[in-house]
């Protein structure tokens, strides 16, 4: 959440409620190009210096299906999903059930040429003549179906209170040097702007101020971000196989790497290969990590179960990696364009046998930054393959953030022998906890020692990678993993805390969920319910996470699957105050609101008074 922000003193004291402060959602069919539109008007918004967050709720179909746009409007500066009060109906399909779900007095803005005649009373409709502003246009075909779209972006303009001059800005952002294309969808835009100032009497409460509140802020997609990390995390080799949510992530480090890692004689220093399934692209990055790469892939839920055995090849082998995992709803195809963080328990054992794997869980632009960057360190120094798990939200919507810092610290290769170093031991044992942390050392190929040499194996092994089924062997083995697994608590990155004195509840959460739990907390504490939050960015747990727990008696486990996954990891990580985590779960597909979350935590503090008073 960006910092709070007032609006300016000529407007603070209109008493209007719904001045830079309401949730609009854009109906429309998928494959119409309403992304401009809709990413024209959220540019604006932003522009204006007011806080904003856009989601889009889309099909798993190409084309034709409904989709819709959620934008936040928050002078708070909350960018939780909301249930919308300001629609723009412009899909017949689902104009019926788009208009029943809107509260008491909300606003329409619908196209009339879907001739829909409203059978609700209390809502105020503006009805746009679509094709007579699209009359006199030069485009045709797919193109005109594209422009349709605009005419809301400039009735929406001006009945929102947004000047053309700052919507023509946000067009110059989204198709840069593209004048032709900016002056074809603003001709479009003043036209709408126009009939709107002419023909419509402004009768909601929705309306929009300049305020300053995201100065010196930008906004991107988690994806986006991730990318961005990742190449200053030092990726040279990244293998993939198109997956949504996953793909955009690799689109845009493809962008990143041509323009940040081409030398100067055009040739490339790095490496994007699209395997023919997720099986072979997990194989290659296993194989550059042996290699001395820093490698990685991204993927969703199907991808990580065909990249289990790899994984636990990486594990075992012990071969630095990086696995982003972009969390959609399963079990099967489920829903592939809609958001979850069901993929946690399966993630956390992925592999056969004893297997235990290190997770980072971002939970904003900066943070997907900040793990693309760390992560390959994480995996370099614990010798096992990282997974990064952030969900279809965070990584394909934009987002706000402030600017990303330069990493101050230079790579992390962990415990890595040269030749002389080699020479200095008199040789070394691949898998031998010299320091007793469970992380061994390791040699990269080229290295001239022949001293240096081993056989990575799959297979059971002793500390000189020497092929073992001695009992001894095996169990010795397995113990160091487990140490290099504790070694990890100390190593990944602490939770963020928020105690403040007189906390009744106490929450654990992660990812994308923080921001309807900070509204949520906000609305509780008006109400005289204060809440500790604990956001945890890592598995396996700190001692940070241990401490959190003892000093509270009831914890509620906040997160987007059905089955409470990350509430039984606790359970089972801290046994001794099992009894004192309450799983809230919940899953349909979209991000939580913080209207769920809040009447959630109510009911169960209520509970607890309520117990308190029978006792």
């Amino acid at each position: 959440m960006v910092e709070t922000q007032t609006v300016p003193e000529s407007d603070a004291g209109r008493g209007d409620s719904k001045l830079n402060d309401f949730s609009l959602a854009v109906a429309t069919a998928n494959g119409t190009g309403s992304q401009t539109a809709n990413l024209t008007l959220l540019r604006a918004f932003f522009k204006m210096g007011i806080p904003v967050h856009g989601k889009n709720i889309f099909p798993s179909n190409i084309q034709g299906l409904p989709t819709w746009y959620h934008i936040r409007v928050s002078r708070d500066g909350y960018v939780a999903r909301s249930e919308p009060e300001l629609l723009v109906a412009f899909n017949r399909a689902t104009i019926r059930e788009d208009v029943a779900t809107l509260p008491d007095g909300a606003a329409v803005l619908a196209n009339a040429d879907l001739k829909y005649e409203f059978e609700r009373d209390d809502l105020l409709s503006y009805r746009l003549p679509v094709k007579e502003l699209l009359e006199g246009t030069e485009a045709k075909g797919k193109l005109k179906d594209y422009l349709a779209n605009m005419t809301y972006v400039g009735a929406l303009a001006q009945l929102l209170g947004v000047p053309l001059s700052v919507i023509e800005e946000a067009l110059g952002f989204h198709f840069g040097r593209r004048q032709k294309l900016v002056a074809s969808n603003m001709a479009i835009v003043e036209a709408s702007f126009g009939y709107s100032e002419r023909e419509f009497t402004k009768r909601d409460p929705y309306r929009v101020a300049p305020m300053s509140a995201t100065e010196g802020l930008i906004m991107m997609t988690g994806n986006e971000a991730a990318a961005l990390g990742s190449v200053f995390g030092g990726v040279s080799v990244a293998a993939w196989y198109p997956i949504t949510p996953s793909t955009s992530l690799i689109d845009a480090l493809r962008g990143y790497l041509a323009e940040l890692r081409t030398e100067e004689d055009g040739s490339a220093s790095f490496n994007v290969v699209q395997a023919e399934d997720e099986l072979a692209a997990i194989g290659m990055v296993v194989g550059a990590g042996w290699a001395g790469a820093r490698a990685m892939t991204a993927t969703s839920g199907p991808g990580i179960s065909l990249m289990a055995e790899f994984a636990g090849l990486g594990y075992f082998a012990e071969v630095p990696a990086v696995v982003w995992d972009i969390q959609r709803v399963g079990p099967s195809t489920g829903l592939p364009t809609r958001t979850s963080q069901g993929d946690v328990a399966f993630v956390y054992n992925l592999g056969h046998g004893d297997t235990r794997n290190v997770i980072l869980f971002p939970s904003s632009i900066e943070e997907c930054f900040e793990f693309g960057v760390k992560s390959f360190d994480f995996a370099e120094r614990l010798q096992t393959p990282v997974f990064v798990l952030s969900d279809l939200d965070l990584g394909m919507n934009n987002w706000m953030g402030r600017p990303f810092e330069y990493p101050a610290e230079p790579m992390d290769r962990g415990k890595v022998l040269s030749a002389a170093e080699i020479d200095e031991r008199g040789g070394f044992s691949r898998y031998l906890d010299n320091d007793g942390d469970g992380v061994p050392y390791r040699t990269l190929p080229g290295n001239s020692d022949p001293r240096s040499a081993y056989l990575a194996r799959g297979t059971g092994h002793d500390e000189h990678a020497v092929y073992s089924e001695r009992p001894e062997d095996w169990r010795h083995n397995g113990e160091r993993l487990a140490r290099k697994f504790d070694s990890a608590r100390r190593l990944l990155p602490e939770p963020i805390l928020d105690e403040p004195e007189g906390s009744t509840l106490a929450i654990v959460a992660f990812g994308s969920t923080r921001y309807a739990i900070e509204e949520a907390r906000d609305r509780l504490a008006v109400a005289g319910l204060t809440s500790a939050f604990l956001r945890l960015r890592a598995l396996p747990i700190g001692e940070k996470v241990r401490e959190f727990v003892g000093r509270h008696d009831r914890i509620a486990v906040v997160e987007m699957n059905r089955d409470g996954q990350l509430c039984a990891i606790l359970r089972g990580e801290l046994p001794e105050f099992a009894t004192r985590f309450e799983s809230i779960a919940y899953l349909d597909g979209m991000p939580l609101t913080a209207e769920w979350v809040s009447a959630r935590l109510d009911e169960l503090a209520a509970g607890d008074r309520k117990g308190e008073q029978s006792g």
